[in-house]
């Protein structure tokens, strides 16, 4: 297995400071990549402080056991093949109750997306997959030749914001009438010619919405996401730290909006004058905006431009699991 897994990590200082690493505290990092956030997590736990990373690719596990060597960190850091939505089983089945961390980077890693052969990229010659678990079926060479038309319309519509996306779909599959589409070039070109010529005036790629699309669904994402914000909060210890890295609209809204129920869960009319549905807030967040780079890191990682960190704190009531 090939552990050179070239992999920038997004925001790295201002997660280990959003953490609050706790000497000999546990932790968690629900995308592992290639071990950029997690070694510096292990870097900062003394003998007896844990990080567990969890990842479904292949390669990045192998990536962060060629780092975990090089640290010798075997003992404090372990390594889990899984979905981040599986956090609560995983923690479970090791007997652990509650942690004082919990870090998603969400989105694709530098490396998956520098590899041609992984598909993810609208810029690179690749085949028509973009799974980070590999080994399951769903991919995007599937999403691309065997959805409907409508399904097509819907995902990048719903998944990429597209204003387009019947254009597209429609275009999609009078190609795949002729043949498969079976490279990431070859989708990329017949978005680009589906759309009208004032479209390609923007900033941004015209094939760059519907590769987010396909990815969304390949991967189930958004629903991953979803689990991981109902489950997280329940998991930390009183001042545990929730930190979440989003990189479009639809997964920082999902963190927007998780968060800001957390604080103010309140179901009670606004006309009522005290709350009777007796829900109580888990924490707070720690700060009021988003955290997102600095011009410099922006410069020297562009996927870093994008990209959003918000923290939230559990308060002191914690429940530990019976």
């Amino acid at each position: 297995m090939d552990c050179n897994f070239h992999h920038l990590p997004v925001l790295f200082a201002e997660c280990m400071e959003a953490l609050n690493i706790k000497e000999n505290g546990i932790y968690v990092d629900c995308t592992a990549g290639g071990g950029g956030h997690s070694s510096g997590i292990v870097e900062r736990l003394g003998d007896h402080g844990k990080l567990i990373s969890l990842d479904k690719d292949d390669e990045a596990l192998a990536a962060c056991e060629a780092k975990r060597a090089a640290l010798g960190a075997e003992k404090k850091w372990v390594l889990v093949k899984t979905d981040f939505s599986r956090i609560g089983e995983v923690l479970e089945e090791m007997n652990i109750d509650k942690v004082d961390g919990v870090l998603a980077d969400l989105g694709v890693s530098s490396h998956q997306i520098d590899t041609a052969d992984r598909g993810f990229s609208y810029m690179q010659e690749g085949p028509l997959d973009m799974r980070m678990n590999q080994k399951q079926e769903l991919s995007a060479k599937v999403v691309v030749n065997e959805y409907s038309q409508e399904d097509l319309t819907r995902i990048f519509r719903e998944y990429g914001e597209e204003r387009y996306a019947g254009r597209i779909a429609s275009a999609i599959v009078e190609k795949r009438k002729l043949s498969p589409v079976t490279t990431t070039s070859e989708l990329s070109e017949i978005i680009r010619s589906a759309m009208p010529r004032s479209s390609k005036k923007e900033d941004q790629h015209p094939a760059r919405r519907c590769f987010q699309a396909i990815r969304i669904e390949v991967n189930h994402e958004l629903v991953s996401v979803t689990e991981l914000l109902e489950v997280v909060p329940s998991l930390l210890n009183a001042h545990g730290r929730f930190a979440v890295i989003s990189f479009h609209s639809l997964e920082d809204r999902l963190v927007k909006e998780a968060f800001r129920r957390l604080e103010n869960p309140c179901t009670c009319p606004r006309e009522f004058p005290v709350c009777v549905c007796g829900k109580k807030p888990m924490g707070q967040q720690i700060h009021s905006k988003p955290i997102v780079a600095s011009k410099k890191e922006a410069m020297e990682n562009k996927r870093s431009g994008c990209a959003k960190l918000r923290v939230f704190e559990r308060n002191e009531e914690v429940w530990v699991r019976q």
